[in-house]
């Protein structure tokens, strides 16, 4: 069970971005491959992760640890996640049939309460992973832990808050992500506090992002108090002429 298209959201967001080897990363569904291209700076891949705790007030209110790689197509700017994780059945559910996105299941940690730090945590409890009932098999992870259904560690990390921008400004983005045998394409809206930060990650080197274990960001930020709307609204659909996506689906 899940809410239907779009999801509005709100919350907070660490964000850290990354400068990866191209061939440490794992790769995107073929679907995808043929459509996108990594943006890359100096021969390496542009890579965020973000830890999100999504608030009450929204339509779902969970955590979520994330890896995203920046690409484009045909030089449109788009944001294709790799790995994700939820402690949301709802969230799983609908992220995967709505648009996609390939999310397992986690144990996640995220403790904001002593300023300025940000402690989060994940790992992925035994059998935990493994993909629900019904969900297309198209829909790839590259997730070590879930795959083998061992459980262990994803990571963890430090984040110290600095300075808060003044204002709020817009957010906004288009997410690319293999569904079936074609490429969804899905719009995010929205606006948010941004706050300077510093981020200490510490990634499993045996686990799921391995490729973030031992490097560093290159910049990181907080967005704070965001508001999202994730997905198409009924505007969207009619000026693109899509149907509009459910929520509660079934196979």
């Amino acid at each position: 069970m899940y809410p239907p298209e779009p999801w509005h959201l709100r919350g907070q967001m660490y964000l850290s971005l990354f400068l990866v080897p191209r061939g440490k990363l794992p790769q995107l569904p073929p679907v995808l491959r043929d459509t996108v291209r990594p943006v890359t700076v100096g021969g390496r891949v542009a890579v965020g992760a973000a830890w999100v705790s999504y608030e009450p007030g929204g339509v779902l209110h969970y955590r979520e640890l994330l890896s995203a790689v920046l690409v484009h197509e045909r030089g449109r700017p788009r944001v294709s996640i790799t790995d994700i994780w939820v402690d949301s059945v709802a969230s799983r559910e609908g992220g995967r049939r709505l648009w996609g996105i390939p999310k397992e299941m986690a144990e996640l940690q995220l403790d904001a309460d002593t300023e300025p730090l940000v402690d989060a945590s994940a790992s992925v409890a035994p059998s935990s992973g493994t993909s629900s009932s019904g969900t297309s098999s198209s829909i790839a992870s590259s997730s070590v832990a879930s795959a083998s259904g061992a459980g262990g560690p994803i990571g963890s990390a430090l984040v110290r808050l600095k300075g808060r921008l003044p204002g709020r400004f817009p957010l906004g983005f288009t997410v690319a992500q293999a569904l079936g045998d074609a490429v969804r394409r899905t719009p995010v809206r929205g606006r948010g506090g941004l706050r300077t930060a510093d981020a200490a990650w510490r990634a499993d080197p045996a686990g799921p992002l391995g490729y973030l274990a031992g490097r560093r960001p290159v910049l990181s930020l907080a967005i704070t108090d965001f508001w999202l709307v994730f997905g198409r609204t009924p505007k969207d659909r009619a000026r693109a002429g899509h149907p509009a996506a459910k929520g509660n689906a079934r196979p």
